[in-house]
This record gives C-alpha cells, sequence and structure tokens, in this order.
C-alpha cells in the first residue's frame, strides 16, 4: 500500500512538472534546477553564475529552504527578482509549489529562473520541478563517495560541478573517482571543477549554462 500512494504521488507531480515546462516554453524561460547538500555552494555558485550571465539574460531566482531567507537575501541584494520558499520541514520542492509560485514573477520580462533546491542529495532528485536542465553541486569537503552513497542524484543531473576545489589538497579528496563514478551511473553527465573562491572554472560552467538555455528557449 505504502509503494502504491508513493507511485500515485510521483504520477501526480509528473503532470504538474509537464505543466509548468508547459507554461514556461510558452514564455521562452529556462528553468534551472540546482540541487546539491547543505553548505555545497549552491547560492554562491549561482551568484557567480549572475554575475557571468546577467548581461545578456534577464534572470529571475526560486529560493528552497527548510526555514529562513538568508539566501533569498544575497539574491535580493543583487537587484533581481527572488521569491522565496519555504517547505515548512520538507525536504523538497515540488512541481505544484513551482506552479503556484511562477504566478509571482512576470515571465514575459524572464529568460531564465534559477531554482535553489532544498539541501538533501536524496529527496530532490526523485522530484521533476518542471526544469529544462539540473546542475549538481558536490563540494570538496562533502568527501568523494557521495556519487557511490547517493547515485540517483548523480544519474539525473545533466552537469556536476565538483565545488571547493581549492580545497582538494586539504581533504584528499580523489576527483578522478568521482567523476568515474559519475561517469558510471550517468554517461552523458558534464563534469567541471570550479571554485566560487578563485573563480576556477566559472567561466567554463557559465558557458555551458548558456549553451543548455539558449537550446530550450529555442534560441541559436
Amino acid at each position: 500500500m505504502e509503494i502504491k500512494v508513493m507511485h500515485q504521488v510521483m504520477e501526480w507531480n509528473e503532470d504538474v512538472s509537464d505543466a509548468v515546462k508547459a507554461e514556461l516554453a510558452s514564455h521562452k524561460v529556462c528553468l534551472v534546477n540546482v540541487l546539491g547538500s547543505p553548505g555545497a555552494g549552491k547560492t554562491s555558485t549561482i551568484v557567480a553564475l549572475i554575475d557571468r550571465l546577467r548581461e545578456k539574460y534577464r534572470i529571475g531566482v526560486i529560493e528552497g529552504d527548510i526555514a529562513g531567507q538568508i539566501d533569498a537575501d544575497k539574491i535580493h541584494a543583487l537587484g533581481l527578482p527572488v521569491v522565496q520558499l519555504d517547505t515548512d520541514g520538507a525536504c523538497h520542492i515540488e512541481a505544484m509549489s513551482i506552479q503556484h509560485i511562477l504566478k509571482e514573477f512576470d515571465l514575459d520580462s524572464l529568460d531564465v529562473l534559477f531554482v535553489e533546491n532544498i539541501g538533501n542529495l536524496v529527496c530532490p532528485a526523485e522530484f521533476n520541478i518542471g526544469e529544462s536542465f539540473r546542475l549538481a553541486l558536490l563540494s570538496v569537503p562533502e568527501g568523494d563517495d557521495k556519487v557511490e552513497k547517493y547515485p540517483l542524484m548523480f544519474a539525473t543531473t545533466d552537469a556536476l560541478a565538483i565545488n571547493k576545489y581549492d580545497l582538494k589538497e586539504y581533504f584528499g579528496f580523489d576527483d578522478a573517482r568521482v567523476e568515474a563514478n559519475a561517469r558510471g551511473v550517468n554517461p552523458d553527465v558534464t563534469v567541471f571543477r570550479v571554485s566560487s573562491r578563485d573563480g576556477l572554472g566559472l567561466d567554463e560552467l557559465a558557458d555551458w549554462v548558456a549553451q543548455r538555455i539558449d537550446a530550450s528557449r529555442g534560441v541559436c
């Protein structure tokens, strides 16, 4: 019975996710689902991407948190439209929440919506939210065994950014192991090594994101 209920919930979420995707497509807005653990550097990476993309794209942000609006305040300080989504304890964002939030934005004045999902390597991977593509972050201090422990997160992402790469030597982090494991569950994943502290790899990541944005919006 428990499995049956979960199956029904997932089907319902997929229906809403498809509706969200269709609505965004009608306005030519790309939705980027940014995932990773607490402290992986999701907000700092989004800010770094905004800095590199805002001259080309009109950007909005949905900040997901179990409570509080610390990250939303950081985005608001950049002068961008941002909506805080408090999940009140839920460990992931569902498509219905995104559908409700879209009315808070003037979609015709946007090209891109970044969604910072809840800090978690488990639940968020299971729920599509109408995204055009997914970007997963794994930070060096988390350890190099996370792909093996949480394979679904990395099997369902389009790109993996190994973040805080400048700390690699201090943690004995084996990035070759991470990349091999990621490609083992997801042969098509694109892997980046980045650092918000010194800017390593962020230009390359921004270029990749821009290509995916243009492709999803049908822009040559």
